[in-house]
């Protein structure tokens, strides 16, 4: 049984939950990151009862600015050690770029690139100075092209996995990993979230606890990318992306993400 500490961010539903899961199971101490304290109370009471593991939360809103500062200043307080950390809160919203507003899309920026960052700027150095640690940031297969109707989202999903795998690179004679998952759509709160429930693209998710194990596991073994959640047919298309046409594939993206219902 392990006692390392994993810090997860969005860890009230979805894939984040599924990571808690994965790693209490494991005996690991937990350190919840949400924005609603009544879920991380309740998530904290179950995870305790179930596996009787350490649990400390912390609710903070991803868009504030010094969020990320906010989070590591209670783990200063504590005198808590960050031995995993995933980086799995992500925000997405449909939409073409001029509709939608600049809060959204200021807001989504913080939560998918500037909050990763952030902790990563301020957790790895103690890594690197124990010489070991993993790092796990949840980007998608979306980072390999560009993404019509979710613009914004793609992008900084980009940024994450370039940002991911530079680090892994920097760090290979550090003892620290740094380890990019890629899954496809997922059947979890962030379709509805981003209001495309009614999207091609998530028409067929996949559950998220296969995507949390595979992702886990390519984590503790320092994989630089895990492709995970992904169809028999999506997955050779994943892997030819890159070198397709972009104004076709553009146009492929958009199909999947038009909203059915508007048809």
């Amino acid at each position: 049984m392990s006692k390392e500490t994993a810090l997860i961010t969005g860890a009230t539903g979805g894939l984040g939950m599924e990571f808690v899961k994965i790693h209490a199971q494991k005996g690991g101490n937990l350190v919840l990151v949400g924005r609603n304290p009544q879920k991380l109370a309740q998530l904290e009471h179950d995870i305790t009862n179930k596996y009787h593991v350490k649990v400390m939360t912390i609710a903070v809103d991803f868009t504030q600015f010094d969020a990320a500062e906010e989070i590591f200043k209670k783990l200063q307080e504590t005198n808590t050690q960050v031995d995993y950390l995933i980086n799995n809160a992500g925000l997405g919203g449909q939409g073409t770029f001029l509709d939608r507003t600049m809060e959204q899309d200021i807001n989504m920026a913080k939560v998918n690139m500037i909050v990763p960052t952030k902790l990563m700027k301020l957790i790895l150095p103690q890594m690197v100075k124990r010489g070991k640690g993993h790092v796990l940031n949840v980007s998608s297969s979306a980072a390999l092209i560009p993404g019509p109707l979710q613009a914004e989202y793609y992008a900084t999903k980009a940024y994450l996995t370039s940002l991911s795998d530079a680090l892994w690179y920097e760090l290979k004679d550090t003892g620290v990993t740094v380890t990019a998952l890629m899954p496809g759509a997922m059947d979890t709160g962030f379709a509805k979230a981003g209001g495309l429930t009614d999207t091609k693209m998530f028409a067929n998710g996949v559950s998220p606890q296969k995507v949390a194990e595979e992702g886990y596991q390519a984590m503790l073994d320092g994989k630089l990318n895990v492709f995970a959640g992904l169809t028999s047919w999506q997955r050779p298309f994943v892997s030819l992306m890159p070198m397709m046409p972009k104004k076709p594939t553009m146009k492929f993206v958009a199909d999947q993400q038009s909203n059915n219902k508007k048809k």
